[in-house]
């Protein structure tokens, strides 16, 4: 016997064995059990996703001795006649190849004469799209009031080629793509009846490669299996196909992700190196890339993203979802641009290095944000600025439970007698029933005090990392605050900085915040006007300048 490849062979018969196509063998066959049937049906749809067998088995349903039937027989002679594609009343045309009027006007003299030996005289028109005008005008009239016994099933792939006036005279059934676990269903049925052992990702590969055409599925399929040796795995597919492979592309991303360019550099190298087109590697990235911003909006169904969302190295987080569509843009705009290329190899390692900064990438939406929340910082802390200034508080002592503070309020002009019983001192100065310690606070120590703090509370462990040397004098720990920001920031938290302290260190103490004037001094006073100016420096990299007319 002749051998036949995977797609003829596995050409569905019945409607039961079309697959993907649940809506259009729903509706057929109830429009076969009903007796409802049209004179003209239009299938379109992508290529590859069962059209021309479908029309096939309509016409088989039709002309079945035991029909008309959704579920013909295929096993009597009009049935055995039309599969295998010698029936004298099922009529198949390409569109493609009888595009003239007079190939239009041979099917009207045809129409005129009644069956040989079926029910119906079926005329299939694939890739009708094609017919010119003048043959569509043509075949208006035969469409419209053909005889009783002929029925028209065109069939194609850009519907919105055929003229409307066709289209209102026709039943209308949309083919759609198929998914990759029914195409990987199929092709692992196809491999068990070749009796080749496979590999699940390689399945999975081929049905996503096939992108919803079954025919394209099983033509792929039988290619590998041409140089597979009865044992289908996806590493013999990317070493025999010249593939980039899932692994090195998920290493390439994790060195773009970390701005390694070096390394992300010399991979795409090796990969261009070993064969691998240009234009295959960026298909490979722009399908990872994808799949990552499906990740980053929720979705984790395999099927649609195309891998295992575990097998991601990089996660989703790692990016914002600004970023991927920032990369992805890049990556359209070098494949559009690539037959213009006058050297697509170093073009691609200049999009890699490209690449390897988008981490840093902040479009302009996110920058107003920053700037306007930057800006709200900064008038908080003119706020804090002058109402300090106003009441010209200075801060002394808080009290922690089981610590007593030490009796003075010198916020407010009063000695330590002066003071009455029952108010609270503020938290700035905090001294404990121990006497601490005279000697400095050493750089081991404060960095395990910050390490702790870090594990809580993280902005106040940057604040203190921001600060600068810690000292000891007059019995308490001094730490100096470059801004009235980062003091304000330590004074919300000094019970906790005095109780890590006690625990990291052993002793108990009482704490003082300063913060350096404009001039680089230590200062108490909480009107720092400069507070802000200086944060806005930091910030920007930037430098006050005198205001000055050029000579």
């Amino acid at each position: 016997m002749a051998y036949e490849v995977t797609a003829t062979r596995k050409r569905p018969h019945t409607f039961h064995e079309l697959a993907g196509q649940e809506f259009v063998v729903a509706s057929l066959g109830n429009t076969l059990e009903s007796g409802r049937i049209a004179h003209a049906y239009l299938f379109s749809g992508p290529r590859g996703v069962g059209k021309t067998s479908a029309a096939r088995i309509l016409a088989k349903s039709l002309n079945c001795e035991t029909g008309p039937t959704a579920k013909p027989c295929d096993s009597c002679s009009n049935c055995t006649a039309i599969s295998n594609g010698i029936s004298l009343d099922v009529i198949e045309i390409d569109g493609a190849s009888n595009t003239s009027v007079n190939d239009v006007r041979e099917i009207r003299q045809e129409v005129l004469f009644s069956p040989n030996s079926s029910r119906y005289k079926v005329y299939i028109i694939d890739e009708v799209h094609m017919l010119s005008n003048n043959a569509f005008n043509a075949l208006l009239k035969t469409i419209e009031e053909p005889p009783p016994y002929v029925i028209f099933i065109f069939a194609t792939t850009e519907v919105h080629k055929v003229p409307a006036t066709i289209r209102s005279r026709c039943q209308q059934f949309n083919f759609r793509l198929i998914g990759i676990e029914t195409i990987a269903q199929r092709l692992r049925e196809a491999a068990d009846e070749m009796e080749i052992e496979t590999d699940e990702k390689a399945l999975f590969w081929i049905a996503k490669e096939s992108t919803g055409s079954l025919r394209d599925a099983y033509t792929l399929f039988d290619q590998i299996v041409s140089f597979a040796d009865d044992n289908i795995t996806m590493a013999l597919i990317q070493d025999k196909l010249g593939l980039v492979g899932f692994e090195r592309i998920d290493r390439l991303v994790q060195f773009i992700i970390e701005g390694n360019a070096t390394d992300a550099i010399e991979l795409t190298e090796e990969i261009v190196s070993q064969g691998v087109s240009v234009e295959r590697v960026i298909n490979d990235l722009t399908d990872y890339f994808r799949g990552m911003l499906l990740l980053r909006n929720g979705i984790t169904r395999p099927a649609l993203i195309g891998y295992d969302p575990d097998s991601f190295t990089p996660t989703a987080s790692d990016l914002s979802l600004r970023q991927i569509e920032y990369i992805l843009a890049q990556l359209f705009e070098f494949y559009r641009s690539m037959r213009y290329s006058l050297n697509q190899r170093f073009e691609l390692e200049h999009l890699v290095s490209r690449l390897s900064v988008a981490s840093h990438y902040v479009d302009a939406p996110d920058l107003v944000a920053r700037l306007e929340n930057l800006r709200h910082e900064i008038r908080q802390i003119q706020t804090v600025t002058t109402k300090d200034a106003a009441i010209g508080e200075t801060y002394e002592g808080a009290s922690l439970p089981g610590i007593a503070t030490e009796p003075t309020d010198s916020s407010f002009g009063r000695s330590a007698d002066e003071a009455p019983k029952t108010e609270e001192p503020s938290p700035s100065v905090v001294s404990t029933e121990e006497s601490p310690r005279t000697d400095e606070i050493t750089a081991a120590e404060r960095l395990s005090i910050v390490d702790t703090i870090r594990r809580t509370h993280l902005s106040l462990a940057t604040a203190l990392e921001n600060c600068g040397e810690w000292r000891v004098e007059d019995s308490a720990i001094i730490i100096e605050c470059p801004s009235r920001f980062h003091a304000e920031t330590l004074r919300r938290e000094l019970p906790l900085m005095i109780e890590t302290v006690r625990k990291v260190t052993g002793r108990s103490a009482r704490v003082r915040i300063e913060t350096a004037n404009s001039d680089g001094e230590a200062t108490d006073d909480a009107g720092d006007s400069n507070s802000g100016v200086e944060m806005i420096k930091r910030v920007f990299r930037g430098e006050i300048v005198e205001n000055g007319s050029k000579e």
